[in-house]
């Protein structure tokens, strides 16, 4: 490994055991178009399979890999941060093992960080390729949503970037638990350029995207980024304040000149639809309370059970010192 790498390529994985040699391998091949100090650090997200043992294999092919097992499965923005937070190059390139991120764009995204002096280098998907109709509706809705809520605009935007070492410095400064890691890569600022790229087809496997993780990826993105839902639930609450207001005058009058109409249908739907009100607040409020419980119980984001580094297993001397703890 380059005692002091340029750049440092992190790389996310989780039950990728079938193809993550050879996918390494043919990103190590890109990075050496590029330059010749770098280094490669792959985080196993608590793999079920034989990704680790494969990890191993990688480690002794390749003397610029790092890599990391964590305890368990925290998930992917952890995953990533755990990685961020173990690089020492000039720039960081963030990519997924599966090569649907085009290793070929590598030599292209350092040409242009060098060229343009910016902080961030950030591809941009072209054509979502072979995705499920289901997937792609859920992104869309998603994305637009964000963008309302929030004002940032992320379609087609992807985990595949390059992250100059001050932007890498920034992610340092924050400290939240719930991470959302193209949000923040967007709220930091810093001069950015867009490449494009088609989404390729998967080198094996099945995608660890379902609906339930996109509806968690998108609570936890609103929750982070913006407070709007809760002043949506006060703006909410004051409309019918009012409108229960003018409907009170207009009983009463009614009630006074003895032309009120007994009936529950109205009742009943005013009823179910205050309720309904009611409940989605509560919902809403409930999910910025949880953050909130997650930031102040303080724990860390990951833990590290196991590196590998140059061809060399560290473990640690004794059972009290097994756990690395970061974030």
């Amino acid at each position: 490994m380059s005692i002091n790498p340029e750049i440092s390529i992190v790389i996310p994985v989780y039950n990728e055991g079938s193809h993550i040699k050879e996918s390494v391998q043919i990103i190590n091949e890109q990075i050496k178009k590029a330059t010749n100090h770098y280094e490669i650090i792959i985080i196993d997200d608590g793999s079920s399979d034989n990704t680790w043992e494969q990890l191993n294999e990688i480690n002794h092919l390749l003397p610029h890999t790092t890599c990391i097992k964590l305890s368990r499965n925290f998930g992917k923005e952890y995953a990533l941060s755990a990685g961020i937070e173990q690089t020492k190059g000039k720039a960081v390139i963030i990519m997924d093992a599966d090569l649907q991120h085009p290793p070929t764009l590598i030599p292209e995204m350092v040409k242009l960080w060098r060229k343009e002096k910016v902080g961030i280098v950030e591809c941009i998907k072209k054509d979502r390729g072979e995705e499920s109709l289901r997937n792609k509706i859920g992104s869309k809705l998603f994305y637009r949503l964000l963008k309302t809520l929030t004002g940032y605009n992320l379609q087609g935007a992807s985990d595949f970037k390059l992250l100059d070492q001050k932007v890498v410095h920034a992610w340092f400064q924050m400290s939240e638990k719930n991470l959302f890691f193209r949000g923040m890569t967007a709220w930091v600022g810093f001069k950015k350029i867009q490449l494009e790229f088609d989404v390729a087809k998967r080198a094996n496997g099945e995608t660890k995207w379902s609906l339930v993780k996109l509806i968690k990826l998108s609570l936890n993105a609103i929750v982070s980024f913006t407070s709007l839902p809760l002043r949506l639930v006060s703006i909410v609450g004051f409309v019918f304040f009012i409108a229960a207001f003018i409907l009170g005058i207009q009983t009463l009058y009614q009630k006074i000149n003895g032309t009120a109409v007994t009936g529950f249908t109205t009742v009943i739907l005013l009823q179910l639809m205050i309720g309904s009100i009611i409940m989605t607040s509560l919902g809403i409020i409930g999910e910025y309370i949880a953050a909130i419980y997650n930031e102040v119980k303080g724990r860390p984001r990951y833990l590290i059970q196991e590196t590998l580094v140059a061809n060399h297993q560290i473990e640690s001397k004794n059972e009290e010192e097994r756990y690395t703890i970061y974030g």
